[in-house]
């Protein structure tokens, strides 16, 4: 039996998108026969990561480490985050003389510029270290894996990502009682997110912000005419995706944007900058608006199909991102396979 052992320092309860990627990949590999076991924060003693509590960083030594890994009897590991737990995990792979992959999901470089007075090309020193000291890193997108290869990042495999097209589905707009259009953000309220830029345009309507972050009540005061609902899940964040009009995504940092796969499968297109993420999914199908002026994004997005934001994520499947998944590892530990499956999503020139 194919066994293999994920490394994350990013899990629940934590709600990103790296966790809900590795969650529906993780269920999809069990489907294919895989044997998944997981390392994560969960396993050890957590203090808050500074300037972010809601990420838990894990105490333990390289011993107690080994001793937790080793239950999963692994013969793949990946390595999901480059935390603590990433960097024990890399240090056992050395030890033990068993390659690994990583992957890239968080622009981790930009992530801690944004808070802390450090440069960002010495952090690109010390992640680019990191993953090329692996099998392979995957990256989500290909204007990643193009950036990553000019910062001299070596071995990258593409790995998407999939949406699931049953819960996320048009639904009643009359969900949310509110002024039209509705312009609707959801993620993590964080500086990182670059919600601010949403939040200070001049649009008609209502602007609904779903999720939680550490800057939720500073935006609360700060904005008292937006809608913040808090974090949902499940069905009820479902149904606000579908009671949207346009979905706005400022981030300029993300990697992909699970939430641009959300919205679109809900029928609701999306107005984004144009970069990495928007770029990748959005392009120039009829589903959306990218733009350096968000708000001509924003207003021309109410012009696109909902069938057609329907129609292209449904182009993204979890089945083909798990199976790419399990290829890349295969072929990182030097395996032979035969026909290997080029799963690729639509460029955006198609």
């Amino acid at each position: 039996m194919t066994r293999i052992t994920i490394v994350t320092d990013a899990w629940h309860p934590q709600v990103n998108g790296v966790v809900r990627s590795i969650d529906r990949n993780n269920t999809e590999l069990r489907k294919m026969g895989v044997d998944v076991t997981m390392v994560t924060p969960q396993a050890f003693r957590t203090v808050p990561c500074p300037t972010y509590p809601e990420i838990r960083l894990s105490l333990t030594t390289p011993r107690r480490f080994a001793a937790e890994i080793a239950k999963g009897q692994p013969s793949y590991v990946h390595i999901a985050t480059e935390g603590p737990l990433g960097l024990f995990a890399r240090g056992w792979c050395r030890r033990q003389g068993l390659p690994f992959t990583t992957s890239y999901h968080t622009r981790f470089p930009e992530y801690v510029s944004a808070r802390l007075p450090i440069p960002s090309s010495w952090l690109y020193a010390i992640v680019r270290r990191f993953h090329n000291s692996g099998a392979g890193c995957m990256v989500a997108t290909e204007s990643l894996a193009r950036e990553l290869t000019e910062r001299g990042f070596v071995r990258l495999m593409r790995w998407s990502r999939g949406i699931d097209a049953d819960l996320y589905r048009p639904r009643d707009k009359d969900f949310l009682d509110l002024p039209r259009p509705i312009f609707m953000n959801v993620g993590r309220v964080s500086v990182e997110k670059n919600i601010e830029a949403f939040l200070d345009l001049d649009l008609p309507g209502t602007k609904v912000v779903v999720g939680d972050g550490p800057q939720l009540d500073a935006l609360r005061r700060r904005y008292p005419d937006t809608v913040f609902t808090g974090a949902k899940f499940g069905e009820d964040l479902a149904r606000h995706y579908a009671a949207a009009d346009v979905f706005v995504f400022p981030s300029r940092t993300d990697t992909f944007g699970n939430v641009i796969l959300e919205a679109l499968a809900s029928g609701v297109p999306v107005a984004a900058y144009p970069v990495m993420g928007p770029i990748d999914i959005v392009g120039s199908h009829p589903v959306g608006v990218l733009d350096e002026d968000l708000r001509t994004a924003a207003l021309g997005a109410l012009e696109m199909s909902p069938e057609a934001c329907r129609k292209l994520a449904l182009t993204y499947s979890w089945q083909a991102a798990a199976l790419q998944f399990l290829t890349n590892i295969r072929i990182a530990n030097g395996e032979r396979v035969a026909n290997a499956p080029k799963i690729a999503q639509p460029s955006a020139a198609e």
